[in-house]
């Protein structure tokens, strides 16, 4: 049994992830903003933790994780200001990588998207431009830090009941994956060493969750 920390607990990958991992024996710490959402949170299975994650410092973010074995990021501004944007993909992100080394965590899943990058191509007139660059700055401070990480790389995410098969591949067939896949995909990483240091970028597909992670690698 381990003890998982999830970033934006009540968000939709969140709480499928959390139900996942409770189901499996695992301690969950579900971190939202919102004090109202404490009871989705608690009948998924987690334990609330009340926290503005664009507000909080370094150290902390650090006391929120300490005693943790595994982070997971599934936060996001949401498509708010570009300023919201920076200040949650970006900066909090970044701050909550620090402050998993700082408290002695290792572990780090980060739920990006397909495409992320610094060549992302994505438009300076979109909306789309101020996420794209957020998660670009993330992934890469992630990549240099001393955490085992995994980043993953969903397209876009739909409501659909999730088929628990995926395609792993940059440009995989489908176009768009179901949040419930994401989280599984999500708890399958968290437990599967071989998918340290790497990035994951997939959509759905024909091949369990698992089998396709492992050909993958």
């Amino acid at each position: 049994m381990s003890r998982v920390a999830i970033i934006g607990g009540h968000g939709k990958v969140a709480l499928h992830l959390t139900k996942i991992l409770t189901g499996q024996g695992h301690q969950v710490s579900s971190i939202f903003r919102n004090p109202d959402h404490s009871s989705d949170v608690e009948i998924a299975g987690a334990t609330p933790v009340v926290a503005d994650v664009s507000t909080l410092s370094v150290s902390e973010m650090a006391d929120v994780f300490r005693g943790h074995d595994a982070v997971v990021w599934s936060a996001g501004a949401g498509g708010s200001s570009p300023e919201a944007t920076y200040a949650v993909d970006r900066d909090a992100a970044i701050r909550s990588m620090d402050a998993a080394e700082e408290a002695s965590v290792g572990r780090y899943v980060m739920v990006s998207y397909l495409g992320a990058g610094k060549d992302h191509g994505v438009p300076g007139d979109t909306g789309f431009f101020h996420y794209a660059e957020s998660k670009a700055a993330a992934d890469e401070h992630l990549r240099k830090s001393r955490l085992a990480w995994t980043i993953l790389g969903p397209g876009a995410l739909t409501t659909d009941p999730g088929t628990g098969q995926i395609e792993v591949s940059d440009k995989p067939q489908q176009d768009s994956v179901s949040r419930e896949d994401v989280a599984l995909v999500a708890a399958v990483v968290l437990g599967n060493l071989g998918t340290v240091d790497k990035t994951l970028q997939f959509n759905s597909g024909e091949t369990p969750v698992a089998e396709a992670i492992e050909t993958a690698l």
